[in-house]
Parts: structure tokens; sequence; C-alpha cells
């Protein structure tokens, strides 16, 4: 007979947040959308950047690889730094450094200067994201109240990334692009100024030392991965470069798993890793972030190359599948109270597999946008119930000093998760569409074929991952 590990929780009365927490809440669910809405905000105004500052058609994509680089790469680093400094501390200083670096993105006036603001924004995601979520789990209980606050924090964080894709296109077109990263400013200066009233500091009654060889191992193996992963869409995976860069990071991730199992202070426990809840946790959470991002990047291929959509009804698109996700962030921790969190993720991940599998339908006649606005919101619907799920079974039942690495492995997966799924799914729908074409197909049946392969991947690998997490918590009597 088969029970489950992680047993729906009893009743319990929820609990109502005072004002104090609900601003506590609002503050650091801001930090999070800024962030999420930062990262996607540029996909639509890089053609007119490129024009702007004289960036090349193949240089482009270092608009997103210098902020996904830093801001993939050090976030583990930097929760182990927040628990041992302080979290509000590195909080505040994230932010500081967020705000400045979107002035100098704003006003840049070169290629280099425009690069640096975002790797220096990249920088300050990694400080915001893991010491913000690290304040939230250690101010709000765990139980009914956390698991509020987490879903409130989920929803933004998917909603700040449709919004960016939404807001990219309006600013550029009426303000230009210069007007996407001032709006960053004027978020990262309104988070700052309110913070410091508000947060209290928190960090770990001890100081261990920080265990150096595992940060310089996780880190460099990171930022190998995410650069290679970043350009192989442009490049193919066959390009030396990637190659090399996937070599390099698979044996530095090797190197940091042997450090960490010798380490008397690990940057990263391996018996927390070891946990079920944890491991299985953070791979729903991987998959579900970036096969939906890739979702949202192939509709956007679909609507406006195949379809011939503009910006703006793309956006509009984009707009009801961000309704649909705040529905679902809304009801998530409901269910997940009632069912347990472990069986909303796979419901979740189900979900979405189920309708990126019905995009598959998609073809050159007006009805595909439709489908994609259903499917699509559907799809999104459930991707929500994934994303509130995986964060509250990644991060329960641990105690306060153990929360910063947990939440720097949750928000890990969150922003490798956005940064990989995109170059990967992008490189298989190019390598389709180009063997099409080459085959005689016309530009738009050929990129609707990329599209089409793409997406059964996508739908292919979620619920494979599915399967595997409601497996992997299960226990057996």
């Amino acid at each position: 007979m088969a029970t489950d590990t992680l047993a729906a929780p009893e009743a319990t009365p929820v609990q109502h947040l005072g004002r104090r927490a609900k601003l506590i809440l609002f503050l650091l669910c801001a930090a999070q959308f800024a962030v999420a809405l930062d990262f996607s905000i540029l996909n639509v105004a890089l053609p007119a950047i490129g024009t702007d500052l004289g960036l090349g058609q193949a240089d482009l994509q270092w608009g997103v690889t210098a902020f996904a680089l830093p801001s993939g790469g050090f976030l583990l680093l930097s929760g182990r730094i927040a628990d041992l400094y302080g979290r509000r501390r590195l909080f505040l200083a994230g932010l500081a450094l967020f705000t400045a670096a979107s002035v100098l993105a704003t006003l840049a006036w070169d290629p280099a200067g425009f690069l640096a603001g975002r790797a220096l924004q990249g920088l300050a995601a990694a400080m915001i994201v893991p010491s913000g979520m690290s304040l939230l789990t250690t101010t709000f209980r765990e139980g009914p109240e956390r698991d509020r606050a987490l879903g409130v924090s989920g929803l933004l964080l998917s909603l700040g990334f449709t919004t960016g894709m939404l807001l990219g296109g309006v600013l550029t077109d009426s303000l230009g692009w210069r007007s996407t990263m001032a709006l960053n400013v004027v978020m990262g200066l309104g988070v700052l100024l309110a913070a410091p009233g508000l947060l209290t500091e928190s960090r770990l009654p001890e100081r261990p030392r920080l265990d150096l060889p595992g940060a310089v191992t996780i880190t460099g193996g990171l930022l190998a991965l995410i650069y290679a992963l970043s350009t192989a869409a442009d490049s193919g995976f066959g390009a030396p470069d990637v190659i090399g860069g996937l070599v390099l990071g698979t044996a530095l991730l090797a190197a940091f798993v042997l450090v960490e199992s010798r380490a008397a202070e690990p940057l990263v426990s391996l018996r927390m890793l070891r946990r079920p809840s944890i491991a299985w946790g953070n791979l729903g959470g991987l998959v579900t972030f970036s096969m939906m991002s890739s979702v949202v990047f192939l509709s956007t291929l679909y609507l406006q190359q195949v379809l011939d959509l503009s910006p703006g009804t793309c956006g509009l698109v984009f707009g009801v599948m961000g309704l649909a996700a705040a529905a679902g962030g809304v009801l998530a921790p409901k269910l997940a109270g009632r069912i347990g969190a472990h069986r909303t993720l796979v419901a979740g991940l189900a979900v979405q597999a189920l309708f990126t599998a019905a995009l598959l339908a998609v073809g050159t006649g007006g009805a595909g946008a439709w489908l994609v606005v259903v499917a699509g919101s559907i799809a999104c619907f459930g991707h929500l119930f994934a994303i509130v799920a995986y964060s509250i079974t990644a991060t329960s039942g641990l105690a306060d000093e153990e929360q910063g690495l947990a939440t720097g492995l949750v928000t890990s997966t969150q922003q490798v998760g956005i940064t990989v799924g995109i170059p990967v799914l992008s490189a298989v729908a190019a390598a389709r569409g180009d063997a099409l074409r080459a085959a005689g197909d016309g530009f738009a049946t050929a990129t609707l074929g990329g599209v089409r392969l793409g997406l059964g991947v996508d739908a292919a690998v979620v619920a494979a991952v599915a399967l595997l997490v409601w497996l992997g918590l299960r226990r057996r009597a």
C-alpha cells in the first residue's frame, strides 16, 4: 500500500495578514515583479536598440544574455551571503545597484555602456531575489500564511515576465526603447525608499566561513552553462564556444559536487538535496519555468512570423494569458491547502503539458490565434499552480537557518529555468525551420514546422517530469 510523503495539511484557520505584513509582502513582491519584468521587457525592443546604438543583428542576443549570465550564475552565492551577513542588508544593496544600473542602461551611449548596465542589473537581480525570498519565508509562518505569501510572489513573478513582453512593445512604440529601462529606475527607486522602514534584519545566529571553493565552482559552472545555452540558438550546438561552455560548465558542476561532499561548512548541503521535497520540487519548478517561457517565445514567433500579427495584437494575446495566470495564482494556495502541495504541483504540470500539446494544432489560418489564446491561457493557469506548489514544496519543513539555502535553490531554479528554456527550444525550432526551408518550403510554412516541433518537445518534457515528480514524492510503506 502506498501513501504520500507530503500529506495534505490538516485544516487550519487562515490567519488574516495585518497591515504591516501586507505592506512587507507588497514590497517584496514588487521587487520580484521588477526583476521578472526587467528580464523580458527588452525582447521586443532589441531591434530598436540595435539601430540606435549600432549593435549588430548577431549581437542583439547579448541584451538578454548580459542580464541572464550574472542573474543565474550568482544566485546561490548571494543566497548564502544573505544568510551570513544579513538578508535585509543584501536586499537593499541589490535594490541600490539595480536602480543605478537601470540609470546606466537608460542613458547608454554605445553598446558597451548598455551591456554593462544590463550585466549590473543581472548581478543586482542575483542579490535581490534570494534575499527577498528569504525575508518572505522568515517573515511569514509556515502554513496557510506562508502559502498565501508564496502564492502572491509566484503570481507576480510570472506576471512580471508576461507584462514585460506587453509593455516592451507599447513603450518602445510610444516613447522609445530607453523608456523600458527608465521604468526600472522608477520601480527600483520606489521599493528602495520604502524598504528601510518596513524590513528588519535577518541572518544566521552564527557566521560560518564562506565556502569559497564551492562558490567559485558553482558560479563558474552556471555561468558557463548559461552562456553556452544562450548562444546556441544563434550559433548552433556545434559551435566551438558552445561545446566549450557545455564541457566547462559540466566539469565545474561536477567539481562543485566533489567540493561540497568534503567541505566542513558547504555552500550547499548535499544532505538537503537528498530530501525528496527539495529535489523533486525544484525539478518541477525548473521545468515549469523553462517550458512555459518557451511557449511564450514560440507563440510570439507563430503570431508574428506565421500569422503576421502586429506586436500590439500579440500583446493582447499575452495579456489574456496573464489574466489566466493571475487566476491560477489566486486559487493555487487554496488547492495546495486542500490536497497538498505535491499533488498541486503534479496537477499544474499535467495541465501545462496537456494544453501545450493542444497548441500543436495551430496552422496558417486565423483560427490559430484563437487556439493560442484559449490553450495558452489554460496552460498558464496550470503553470501558476505548479509555480506556487513547487515554492511551497521546496521550502516547507526547514529551520530558519536553512531558509536562505532553500530559497536560493528555489530562485536559482526560477532564473535558470527562464534562462535556459528559450535558447534550447528556439535552437530546436530554428534547426527544423532551416531544414524545411532547405527542402523548398516557404518561410511561413517552415517557421510553423519549427514552432510545432518546439511545442511538441516542450509538452513531452513537462509530461515526463510530471510523472517523475509524482513518483518521486510518493512514500512506499
